[in-house]
């Protein structure tokens, strides 16, 4: 069996947003926001485990109800505003593994206001850590509409110039060496990581990029961004297969 596998699924879900009230459960295309990442990880065989790490019984009452599982509730250290996610999924993985039932080979994080993720990007992130012994984790990118090298700019000695100042010079835009931007659609980290790391920061370590569409890179933090998602998802620019059963059953 591959160091990488069993897989814990973690989906965390704080209870005390203060940008946007509420949006873990806040409806999207039908359903809790918090349910299409609960979702999601059902078509997942690969997945041995998916949680919900929330501060919240609100929040739990609903994950349960959508078929999630909260076997614990996250303590209140590590549900502040300025909570790191890194002690978020440590403190998932201990109380989890607590007992030596199982011991995990890598941590899946899935934010519930990424729902633009499906489950052949899973699968692909496993593989991709799977094959590379060498890579601490795979980490979902994307590339954006305009590319930083060609537009982004500063200001210097009350002048314009580049923000990411070229090393050759490029006459067309078509020329420009690619740029791809972490969406947060998913992070995938071996287990030893997880735990052995303080304070890490992606560079530290090598990461592999799972590249994705951009207009699936959803990333929902303001009441915009759920009309702008939902507008993909009814268009059908986004398909999310597990809406599918959903809509089929007549909910």
């Amino acid at each position: 069996m591959s160091s990488v596998r069993p897989i814990l699924a973690v989906i965390p879900a704080r209870g005390g947003s203060k940008g946007l009230p509420g949006k873990n459960i806040r409806p999207f295309a039908g359903l809790p926001l918090i349910a299409h990442s609960i979702r999601l990880a059902r078509l997942c065989p690969e997945i041995d485990r998916c949680i919900v790490s929330t501060d919240s019984e609100e929040i739990a009452e609903i994950a349960l109800t959508q078929g999630g599982d909260v076997p614990f509730l996250r303590p209140a250290e590590l549900a502040q505003d300025d909570t790191p996610m890194w002690p978020v999924l440590q403190h998932c993985l201990r109380e989890i593994e607590q007992g030596g039932a199982m011991r995990f080979g890598s941590l899946l994080l899935l934010q519930p206001t990424s729902p633009g993720r499906i489950p052949q990007d899973v699968a692909l992130a496993i593989r991709m850590l799977e094959e590379d012994p060498a890579a601490a984790g795979i980490i979902a990118v994307s590339e954006p509409s305009f590319n930083p090298r060609w537009v982004c700019v500063e200001e210097a000695g009350g002048y314009l110039r580049y923000l990411v100042q070229p090393s050759t010079v490029h006459v067309r835009r078509q020329d420009v060496p690619p740029v791809y931007r972490i969406n947060g659609l998913l992070y995938l980290w071996r287990r030893d990581h997880v735990l052995n790391e303080t304070t890490p920061r992606l560079v530290d370590m090598p990461h592999r990029m799972l590249v994705v569409p951009e207009e699936r890179a959803i990333d929902i933090d303001e009441p915009s961004d759920f009309k702008l998602a939902e507008l993909l998802v009814r268009e059908g620019i986004v398909r999310l297969p597990w809406l599918d059963s959903f809509h089929e059953s007549g909910n």
